[in-house]
């Protein structure tokens, strides 16, 4: 009987355990300024609270998390159009009554501005990383406001049928609620002090 009893035990032990719930989390490329602005941090939050899924940022350039995501190493990119940054750096390597071009400084949005403060220089930024940066030293704003500045941000599931890997309904569901009304609340709900940093605009016609 106490043969059958350890024999029995050994059985139970060598079973299979039950599977444990997978961890539910997905991959997002973008850029430097959603992350450093904070944007991320107060986001991400809200929205693992609301679906159990977790998000893990890559944050690159806008052209190196597009590359990130023709590979299918990212399941969703949240960036700039890449277009419109290409052109207007174009416009201005083409402007010839400036005795200095632009320069690429080949970093984040962060650390360019401090390369910026360091060096005593003119910087375009992003709105959202300039009010949560807080080495300005003598960096004071110039312009702001101009429609060409406008520079608008984009969030889309990586293609599936390229990529089968792609966990597309979790990143479908992290897309979807960025462009809900919810999301979008949550998005403009974002300040530094009374400092609105981003402005979203998915349910606006044209966007």
């Amino acid at each position: 009987m106490d043969r059958m009893k350890r024999l029995l035990l050994v059985a139970l032990l060598a079973a299979p355990l039950p599977a444990l719930a997978q961890e539910k989390f997905i991959v997002v490329a973008s850029t430097t300024s959603t992350e450093q602005s904070g944007l991320f941090g107060y986001l991400l939050p809200i929205f693992q609270k609301k679906t159990g899924i977790q998000v893990r940022v890559v944050a690159l350039g806008t052209g190196q998390a597009l590359d990130l995501a023709r590979r299918g190493d990212a399941d969703v990119v949240f960036v700039h159009a890449r277009s419109a940054e290409e052109k207007f750096l174009e416009e201005g390597q083409g402007v010839k009554r400036f005795p200095v071009m632009y320069k690429d400084t080949g970093q984040g949005m962060g650390p360019a501005l401090n390369t910026a403060q360091a060096m005593n220089a003119y910087i375009l930024s992003d709105r959202g990383t300039w009010i949560s940066f807080k080495n300005r030293g003598d960096l004071v704003i110039s312009v702001e406001g101009d429609k060409r500045l406008f520079n608008q941000y984009g969030v889309m599931l990586v293609n599936p049928q390229k990529h089968p890997n792609v966990k597309k309904e979790l990143g479908q569901t992290f897309v979807d609620w960025v462009i809900s009304p919810e999301g979008q609340n949550a998005i403009a709900g974002y300040k530094i002090g009374a400092e609105q940093l981003f402005f979203p605009n998915a349910n606006q016609p044209g966007a």
